[in-house]
C-alpha cells in the first residue's frame, strides 16, 4: 500500500515538473516572438495628405498671404494616436520691408484625433506680413505605443496683390503732364489705386508755389481682379523744378496693400 502511494507521489511530481518546463517554453517562446516584432502593431499611414486655398478646399499648391491654407489627410492606425503635430516654415526667403520671418508649428490633441483611423482636417491663418515664396509642410502622426509616421510637401504663398509692365515717365516738363501705367493682378479685387507725388526739399522760387499732389483712383478700377492703370497727371505751371517722389498704393477689398514708388525730374521746360 505504501508503495503505490510513494508511485503516486512520484507522479504528481513529475506531472508538476513538466507542467512547469511547459509553461517556461511557452513563456520563452512569447518573449521570443514580442523579440522578433511579429506581434508588434504597425505605425500609422498616412494617406490622401492634401492642402491649398482655405476659402474653397482647393488641392492647388498655393495660397495668398492673408487668407488661410486647407490641409486634409485621412490616417489608419492600429494602435489609438496621441499626437498629430503640423510644422510650417520657408525655404530660404529674406524678409522684405515691414515683413516678417514665419514659422508654424502646433500639436493637435483634440479628442476627435486620438482614436483610431482619424481623419485630419484643420485651417491655418496665413499672415498678411510674411515673404512670399515656397514654404515646406510636414505633417506627423504618433501613436500611444510611441510608432510615428510622417508625410511633407511644399506650397506657394502668393502676394494677392501683383503689379508688372510698369511704365512711368522720368522727366516732365511743367505745365504738362506725366504718363503712368502698369497692371495691376488683385485676387480679391482692387479697392482703389492712390497716387502720391511731393516734393524732395525743394524751395519754390519767385512765382512759383510747392505741389504735393494726392489723388485715389477708382472708377474703372474698382473691384475689378485685373486692370490696367493708365493715367496722365497734370504738372502746374508754377511747381518747382527739381526731383520728386511718386508713390503708387493699390488697396485690394480686403485691405491689403502693395506701394511702388519712383522718382520724376520735373523741368523748367
Amino acid at each position: 500500500m505504501k508503495t503505490n502511494l510513494f508511485k503516486t507521489n512520484i507522479m504528481k511530481t513529475n506531472f508538476k515538473f513538466l507542467a512547469a518546463i511547459s509553461m517556461l517554453g511557452l513563456l520563452l517562446h512569447s518573449c521570443s516572438s514580442d523579440d522578433d516584432g511579429s506581434s508588434a502593431l504597425d505605425a500609422p499611414v498616412i494617406s490622401n495628405f492634401e492642402y491649398g486655398e482655405g476659402s474653397d478646399h482647393s488641392t492647388e499648391q498655393y495660397v495668398y498671404k492673408g487668407s488661410d491654407i486647407h490641409l486634409e489627410a485621412e490616417i489608419t492606425a492600429e494602435a489609438v494616436v496621441s499626437s498629430i503635430t503640423l510644422e510650417i516654415h520657408a525655404h530660404d526667403l529674406t524678409p522684405g520691408e515691414g515683413e516678417e520671418d514665419w514659422e508654424f508649428e502646433q500639436v493637435y490633441t483634440d479628442a476627435d484625433y486620438l482614436v483610431i483611423n482619424p481623419t485630419f482636417h484643420e485651417h491655418v491663418d496665413v499672415p498678411a506680413n510674411i515673404p512670399a515664396g515656397e514654404y515646406h509642410i510636414e505633417l506627423t502622426v504618433t501613436d500611444e505605443l510611441g510608432n510615428s509616421t510622417e508625410v511633407e510637401g511644399h506650397i506657394q504663398i502668393l502676394d494677392p496683390i501683383t503689379l508688372s509692365d510698369i511704365s512711368v515717365s522720368e522727366t516732365a516738363a511743367r505745365g504738362s503732364d506725366f504718363h503712368a501705367e502698369f497692371v495691376v493682378d488683385a485676387v480679391n479685387g482692387i479697392h482703389s489705386i492712390t497716387v502720391d507725388v511731393h516734393t524732395h526739399e525743394v524751395t519754390p522760387g519767385e512765382g512759383e508755389e510747392e505741389w504735393d499732389y494726392e489723388e485715389e483712383f477708382m472708377g474703372d478700377y474698382h473691384e475689378q481682379t485685373s486692370a490696367e492703370f493708365h493715367e496722365h497727371i497734370d504738372i502746374p505751371a508754377t511747381a518747382p523744378a527739381g526731383e520728386y517722389h511718386v508713390i503708387f498704393t493699390v488697396e485690394d477689398e480686403d485691405g491689403n496693400t502693395v506701394e511702388y514708388e519712383t522718382h520724376i525730374d520735373v523741368t523748367a521746360e
